[in-house]
């Protein structure tokens, strides 16, 4: 910890990038856990059921996963996302990279934060492109349609789609300019994301995990503890 305070105290551009990890304290299930939800039980798996494909085929059955699983607005941010939000207003953090769509970022206060995955606060009408919000989405009954009778579609990457090119090349230019980089609450499995890292240039990766990733032979410093445990002391 003090280690981590010294390379905060001396950092002038930070960039953290974060995972499920980062909200799992605020209650919001992460995926790959041994309770994560691709651990548990459904009609389908919950990896084809997100996916581009059921959601066009089993347009129904995607809701009523995704209004039963995905709904975080009744969340809120923890002290990681407050910390986060402290440190951008500072001056230090410069941008936030996440892997969730939960926004539970901005809930706290951050303003540069570069959602990789999409956003459940974002949603268009496939047929018109009407935006409509989280709460209209969540709260239709069954398949929620737009006003020309159009279905609604949250603005998440679903498996089989492309991630948006304008923000992985922000990602990627935010990561390549800062001094240190913070990673926490993500395995750095799940690919093209975790690839971001190695755009990294500094000498400051730090990589705050309750287990180990394949990137912490390169790291500079490895925290294995949760970061709620971790942010409280900053």
């Amino acid at each position: 910890m003090d280690k981590l305070k010294e390379i905060i105290d001396k950092s002038n551009s930070i960039v953290f990038f974060g995972g499920a990890g980062v909200s799992t304290e605020s209650g919001i299930p992460d995926f790959r856990s041994k309770d994560g939800l691709y651990n548990q039980h459904y009609k389908y798996p919950p990896e084809e059921i997100l996916s581009h494909t059921f959601f066009m085929k089993h347009t129904d059955e995607f809701f009523k996963f995704y209004k039963d699983k995905m709904n975080s607005l009744k969340y809120k941010p923890n002290i990681t996302h407050v910390k986060l939000a402290e440190l951008e207003k500072s001056g230090k953090l410069k941008a936030i990279v996440t892997q969730n769509i939960d926004g539970l970022h901005q809930k706290a206060g951050s303003k540069n934060v570069l959602e990789l995955h999409g956003s459940v606060y974002r949603n268009y009408c496939m047929k018109c492109g009407k935006s409509y919000s989280a709460e209209y989405v969540f709260n239709s009954t069954g398949v929620p349609h737009c006003t020309c009778g159009g279905v609604i579609k949250p603005d998440v990457v679903l498996y089989e789609e492309s991630l948006n090119e304008s923000i992985i090349e922000e990602s990627i230019y935010q990561i390549s300019q800062c001094d240190t980089l913070i990673v926490g609450g993500t395995s750095l499995t799940v690919y093209p994301a975790s690839g971001l890292i190695r755009y990294y240039r500094g000498n400051n990766l730090i990589l705050i995990n309750r287990d180990t990733t394949p990137f912490d032979k390169i790291a500079n410093l490895v925290i294995n503890d949760s970061l709620g445990n971790v942010f409280k002391n900053i």
